[in-house]
């Protein structure tokens, strides 16, 4: 299958944040933070997140992804969510690789080498996705959405791009609801994060403690729950390591 590339660039965009979300000045400080450990991100992600990401992304992907499907990676990275689609689900499928950070989407090529699909490259934020109206089978977010500048927006904006029917995937940490619970998730990705990420991958790993201000900003599992709620019509939500990882399909 033939494949289908574009690459467009977008420069730092500010936005009023009107709820959730890490607000336009924190969160060009985690895209600057982003763009210094693209070598070690994927081993340190792994390493966070107890070896189970892949397998918390599978679990997600097979029930909102089918083959025939047009799907938005949205904030792919490496196209880690993506390769699993392909491997999981079906080569019959159309990706648009979609990331704020073009550098992220210049290993698209090389990481995929092997794969036959019809797929595209686009850099933007949540916030303002560049397709019409209905474009997508499936939005897929692994361990992306959390960055979002205004989180809300970003749904708004995820929900208007699904086609009737069109299945929004969000695999990510969770902010559990019981007190004592998010307690330890918390402490988790306060202290033991950036030593797992300093055995991983050294004084590189050592900038994935920002990843804690983002965990900060992320609201509890119910109230996200809530969230989707507003739009979509069915919202599947499923906890993992005591609430501190979730998997959730909101359907259109």
């Amino acid at each position: 299958m033939p494949f289908i590339q574009k690459l467009n660039t977008s420069p730092t965009i500010s936005f009023l944040l009107n709820g959730h979300g890490l607000g336009s000045t924190y969160w060009n400080e985690v895209i600057r933070i982003l763009r210094n450990i693209i070598p070690v991100y994927d081993k340190v992600n792994s390493a966070i997140s107890l070896g189970r990401d892949n397998q918390f992304r599978t679990e997600g992907i097979i029930k909102s992804v089918f083959p025939g499907n047009k799907v938005l990676d949205a904030g792919s990275g490496y196209g880690n969510m993506s390769k699993l689609v392909l491997e999981n689900v079906s080569k019959d499928v159309t990706i648009h690789f979609y990331d704020p950070i073009p550098e992220m989407l210049k290993n698209i090529s090389s990481n995929f080498k092997g794969y036959d699909f019809n797929y595209c490259l686009c850099s933007g934020v949540f916030e303002k996705i560049p397709f019409k109206s209905e474009s997508f089978d499936a939005v897929i977010c692994g361990y992306s959405i959390r960055d979002s500048i205004d989180l809300e927006q970003a749904f708004e904006e995820i929900h208007r791009v699904l086609k009737d029917d069109g299945r929004f995937l969000i695999v990510d940490l969770g902010k559990p609801d019981n007190f004592l619970l998010r307690a330890l998730v918390t402490i988790y990705l306060k202290y033991f994060l950036v030593i797992l990420a300093y055995l991983t991958a050294g004084r590189k790993g050592l900038p994935f403690r920002t990843l804690y201000g983002t965990y900060l900003r992320w609201p509890k599992n119910n109230v996200l729950k809530q969230l989707l709620s507003k739009r979509f019509s069915k919202v599947d939500f499923k906890k993992k390591l005591l609430g501190g990882a979730i998997i959730v399909v909101a359907y259109k």
